[in-house]
């Protein structure tokens, strides 16, 4: 489940075209399909009922592609493609064509031996939603690679190296580093062995922690490094917005401090002590606070009390909606506001913080230095927020959507960071799972 969904078609239908008789692999949806032989013998023995001799004994490969159309559309799978399309090798409505024949017959069989669902699940619900967010905040980034699943695309040490050199350019050592595929053991553990040094010169909790923890896909250790990889790049984000500040970095306190003084700017009472505060759970808060940056975005006839799950939820999703209106990378998920998951919890802070002073800095106001927690020059986004219904984004849920506003200036950021790592550095040492437990 690792794999790309059309490795997986792939995989799928050269399982059943082996059992079939049919010897050429099919490694792609083009060239492999043109003649239609492949579709054929799939068709055959999926649905041997509707299966007509000719269609493998036509000569001619649009004729043949015309008889596997017709078989496909004696299984009910829907007829959008032309005989030509197959013919012609079109990679992308073979493609769904493939996915259609899976979804309406996989001649796949269950196990009888029946087993419980909580032995299917491998890995616990929050663990999956942080490697979610991590997956989106890596593929945000423009790197080469692409990211299917982290804790096995992070094995060769490949994908990390990319986005350290994006993160801090100039960090990695690339002559001693192996580009995938890597055949060799000890070349995936040379590349981990060199993330797990930058990391360190990155000030990054790194206690007891070696390149072949992440060879051998060490889930907590692979979270716990990310994490701290994507604190930094959002720390030294706002550091490069705030280079007035003579050299002092940003930490947690003052992301903290300025969201409490950007909320009290508005003349509200609310305020937090720290990014796992219970009252998170309400979403109350982030939308005054999403009001104070931007009075006119936060329609409050959608907002809710925020008293039960139903309503938190509400809340929840219309601040991720908001927040992506406004041109923040948001990659939290609704649960993650509700449960208020520390960590991101302050992701979503920081993108908020980010897209606030990057506001000013354009409409040339300035900003003070984070040391005294203080808020940006007064503005006229520090007035109450009025309600205004239409200004205001419907609530909407879009799991895998992101903004770029953040991510897009990562390639250009000159990085030298010292920032503190108060809130992640018991999460390696006592090899806690970064998922659920926090300081």
């Amino acid at each position: 489940m690792g794999l790309a969904p059309e490795k997986v078609l792939l995989k799928w239908m050269n399982f059943h075209l082996k059992k079939a008789g049919y010897e050429k692999p099919v490694t792609n949806f083009s060239s492999d399909l043109k003649d239609g032989k492949a579709y054929a013998y799939l068709l055959n023995v999926l649905a041997p009922e509707h299966c007509s001799p000719s269609t493998l004994d036509s000569k001619h490969p649009q004729e043949r592609a015309k008889l596997v159309l017709d078989h496909a559309e004696r299984m009910d799978c829907k007829r959008y493609l032309k005989p030509e399309d197959i013919v012609e090798g079109s990679p992308n409505l073979n493609l769904a064509f493939v996915a259609q024949i899976f979804h309406q017959r996989n001649g796949l069989t269950t196990d009888n031996k029946k087993v419980s669902f909580a032995e299917m699940m491998t890995d616990d619900v929050q663990t999956s939603r942080e490697e979610r967010c991590f997956r989106l905040w890596i593929n945000s980034l423009g790197i080469a690679t692409y990211v299917n699943n982290v804790f096995e695309d992070v094995r060769n040490g490949w994908l990390l190296l990319e986005v350290l050199d994006k993160v801090s350019p100039g960090s990695v050592n690339w002559k001693h580093a192996s580009k995938p595929p890597i055949k060799m053991p000890f070349r995936k553990v040379e590349n981990c062995n060199q993330v797990i040094k930058i990391g360190r010169q990155l000030k990054f909790s790194l206690v007891n922690v070696g390149g072949n923890d992440i060879v051998q896909g060490n889930k907590k250790l692979i979270l716990a490094f990310l994490w701290q990889l994507m604190r930094y790049n959002m720390l030294q984000l706002l550091k490069n917005l705030r280079s007035h500040s003579q050299g002092k970095e940003i930490t947690d306190m003052d992301i903290l401090n300025w969201v409490n003084n950007k909320v009290k700017s508005t003349g509200r009472i609310s305020q937090i002590d720290n990014f796992k505060h219970k009252s998170l759970s309400s979403g109350i808060f982030f939308l005054e606070l999403l009001s104070a940056v931007e009075p006119r975005v936060v329609n409050w006839n959608l907002v809710t009390k925020g008293e039960n799950d139903d309503e938190k939820r509400l809340n929840a999703t219309y601040i991720i909606s908001v927040a992506r209106k406004l041109g923040c990378s948001i990659f939290l998920l609704p649960e993650d506001i509700m449960e208020v998951n520390q960590k991101m919890i302050l992701t979503l802070a920081a993108s908020v913080m980010y897209w606030s002073l990057q506001k000013a800095a354009e409409d040339g106001e300035s900003s003070p230095s984070p040391a005294n927690g203080s808020t940006c020059t007064s503005t006229p986004d520090a007035s109450p927020a009025p309600s205004t219904p239409d200004a205001s984004p419907a609530p909407s849920i879009s799991g895998e959507e992101e903004s770029s506003s953040l991510a897009s200036d990562v390639s250009n950021l000159n990085i030298d960071d010292t920032a503190s790592n108060d809130t992640v550095s018991s999460q390696v040492e006592n090899v806690d799972s970064p998922s659920g437990e926090h300081e």
